[in-house]
């Protein structure tokens, strides 16, 4: 072309972000700042703000604000939401903020865009905060709003957020069929209310594929593995083409049943009969399910068969059904796989040191202590938090720091008599130290979800549910505790932890110890 004038240029700029090819995008940018006699407009820089935004570059987005600046741009609402957006995409919350509050007409997708940014960047409170002020303010969520809200609080185990979010959904008679009715399904599920998630599908006039998943995937992880099958039968029969996303849900159901060979058969359908690729996490859960069920060569053989490279999910499960069945040789071959790939990651030094300290190997327990210390690894601690009367109480293995610790202790400890009159025997050997008996129960009395259920049932009036979450996976011991504590104190108790959910009732739980 001999003459370019402004609309070609930002034409072209346009077109290298829309086609991802930002580096492009933002090299032509610096050409026409060169040219000297150009302007960008509003419409230039917006897509230059959305091309350093996806690289991510801070640095560039801040070098295109100074060029704002300068030439008078910043007046205009579109360039404030673009800029607005760039801070927040490459973790600049704050500026992201600061850039919010200056803008005079801010409209949904702004407040939806800004609330975002808080829950990407494990600000939760401050997005729920700025919701609600969204909502005060009279501003209209739209369905992305409304999903964003809902998935923080499922990621947070917020229920009673997402009860009001419900609540407020259904006064202004929100479209069943937006995709925030999907985000309401998963909410329930992952906060172990499974019952409710089970309403709001019904009512769904036809539910997507990703509202059958989230059934499907959330009775596997709440305990009902059959329902989870039931579901995905019905799946099949209405003819909606199930993805990979919701296999890994059926395969988890299985995994979690002991149905090997109900799962193996759903993994080789998966590419035979429903023309998908398998995915890791397919394969991973089959290696879990194998693993779960002591076939430990098996799930090593179908690791080193599988047509992508490993990951630590694979090796984990095959190291945590070596802890379950004794498998000494095996587990260390694991546990190197995964020292090479995460040797940062404490989880595999306490489980292959729990499997030595179970087979009285306490040299190795160690040297293994050792090793995490020369590297400079640190296991996370246990933590369990219940809410009671809209407040989260957070407790820590061996805290004593609550207000209510003597009165925990003491149910604790007069609960323990009544457990071992039933018929309860500590299991020790999930204590990694080589003392002696008595002190070893003593360890493990005192495990955080063992001290929130005790504050649960003190604090909340008799038959009242407890619901308890853990950021780790519950140990053994604990497990089989809670059942007794569920049977002698006449509550079921849920437990979330970082793999599942357990609902306890009458000295039982959902997973049929199958865990």
């Amino acid at each position: 072309m001999p003459e370019r004038d402004n609309f070609s240029w930002s034409t072209m700029i346009s077109g290298y972000v829309r086609r991802e090819r930002y580096r492009e995008g933002l090299e032509l940018f610096k050409r026409m700042q060169d040219h000297g006699k150009l302007k960008s407009n509003k419409f230039t820089v917006s897509s230059v703000l959305a091309a350093s935004a996806a690289i991510p570059s801070l640095r560039v987005g801040k070098e295109i604000h100074g060029h704002i600046m300068r030439s008078g741009l910043e007046s205009d609402m579109v360039v404030w939401s673009a800029l607005s957006d760039m801070y927040g995409k490459c973790g600049s919350v704050d500026e992201a903020r600061y850039i919010f509050d200056k803008m005079l007409d801010r409209d949904v997708v702004a407040w939806t865009t800004i609330i975002g940014r808080y829950f990407e960047g494990a600000r939760r409170r401050e997005g729920f905060e700025l919701f609600s002020k969204m909502l005060v303010l009279g501003v209209k969520p739209n369905e992305f709003t409304f999903a964003g809200v809902l998935n923080a609080c499922s990621d947070q185990a917020a229920e009673d957020i997402g009860k009001q979010v419900h609540g407020y959904m259904t006064r202004i008679g929100f479209d069943p069929l937006s995709f925030a009715t999907s985000a309401l399904v998963h909410m329930y599920s992952k906060c172990g209310n499974i019952e409710s998630a089970k309403i709001v599908f019904e009512q769904m006039p036809n539910p997507d594929l990703v509202s059958w998943t989230a059934m499907i995937s959330g009775y596997a992880q709440n305990g009902q593995p059959a329902e989870a099958l039931h579901y995905f039968d019905l799946l099949l029969k209405l003819g909606v083409k199930p993805d990979h996303v919701t296999f890994v849900g059926v395969l988890f159901a299985c995994a979690h049943t002991g149905l090997v060979d109900k799962g193996l058969e759903y993994f080789h359908s998966i590419n035979e009969k429903h023309g998908l690729t398998h995915t890791v996490d397919h394969y991973a859960c089959v290696v879990d399910l194998l693993s779960r069920s002591g076939r430990l060569e098996e799930a090593e053989k179908m690791i080193e068969s599988m047509p992508m490279k490993p990951n630590r999910f694979l090796w984990a499960s095959l190291l945590g059904g070596c802890r379950i069945h004794g498998n000494l040789h095996l587990a260390e071959r694991a546990a190197e796989a995964l020292f090479q790939i995460e040797p940062e990651n404490a989880a595999t030094y306490v489980t292959l040191a729990n499997i030595y300290a179970s087979a009285g190997m306490w040299k190795e327990v160690e040297k293994l202590r050792k090793i995490m210390d020369d590297r400079g690894v640190v296991k996370n601690p246990g933590s369990s938090w219940i809410e009671v009367d809209r407040i989260v109480h957070k407790f820590l293995v061996g805290d004593d720091s609550h207000t209510r610790t003597k009165e925990i202790h003491e149910f604790l400890e007069k609960i323990s008599i009544k457990m071992k009159e039933e018929g309860y025997i500590p299991k020790t050997d999930f204590v990694l130290h080589d003392v002696e008996e008595e002190q070893k129960e003593q360890n493990i009395s005192y495990h955080s979800e063992k001290l929130a259920i005790a504050f649960g049932i003190i604090a909340t009036p008799p038959g009242k549910l407890i619901k308890v979450f853990k950021n780790l996976r519950t140990c053994g011991d604990c497990h089989t505790a809670i059942k007794f504590i569920s049977k002698i104190a006449r509550r079921e108790i849920i437990v979330r932890d970082s793999n599942r959910f357990h609902c306890f009732k009458d000295g039982s739980c959902s997973c049929g110890d199958f865990w």
